[in-house]
């Protein structure tokens, strides 16, 4: 039977920062985000530690009646230690240098791996269904690591929320993207 691995970017926040919460809004699309993934026999919740995610999953945690473990390599990667001038340049760059890592921050490479790894955490436990809500930038990378394409081009097209399914055939692996139409906003 396969396994499956709902990777969730969270839904519209206030900002940037771990402690930026969810905008109404953006509290919403969880709710609407719930009710869809509700559906598809999810056993297992993991978020990344900032507020954004973990909020994010919430109503789903409720509707199913499930704990949500947070994975700190779920955590966004982190670009820069100081804010860059042309921040969508630099991670235009990382994607195409993926040893390329700005001062105090973290190399595409690092955090692929970092991400890749949970997500490999996530497949070798016997839970069939598995929800990761994580962060635009290192879901993109997790989706790199399993061999999709177009880096910079995926990750200027996610929106929040955004959910791709991977799903796993022994060594085969699926990826589907299952959009953005989870908004519940109207857009």
């Amino acid at each position: 039977m396969p396994r499956r691995v709902f990777l969730v970017r969270h839904c519209e926040a206030t900002g940037q920062d771990a402690s930026s919460p969810l905008t109404a809004v953006g509290q919403t699309q969880a709710t609407h985000l719930a009710d869809y993934l509700e559906t598809l026999g999810v056993d297992l919740l993991v978020s990344s530690p900032y507020i954004r995610a973990r909020q994010s999953v919430a109503p789903l945690a409720r509707q199913l009646g499930l704990p949500v473990e947070i994975d700190a390599r779920l955590a966004e990667r982190v670009l820069s230690a100081e804010p860059l001038a042309d921040w969508r340049e630099a991670i235009k760059q990382s994607f195409v240098d993926l040893d390329l890592a700005w001062p105090g921050g973290e190399s595409s490479r690092a955090a692929m791996a970092r991400g890749r790894a949970a997500i490999d955490g996530l497949l070798a436990r016997p839970e069939r269904a598995a929800v990761a809500v994580t962060h635009g930038n290192l879901l993109t990378l997790i989706l790199h690591s399993f061999g999709t394409q177009g880096g910079f081009q995926i990750w200027e097209r996610l929106t929040n929320p955004d959910v791709h399914c991977l799903v796993v055939h022994g060594e085969r692996v699926e990826i589907s993207h299952l959009g953005s139409n989870l908004r519940g906003d109207g857009r």
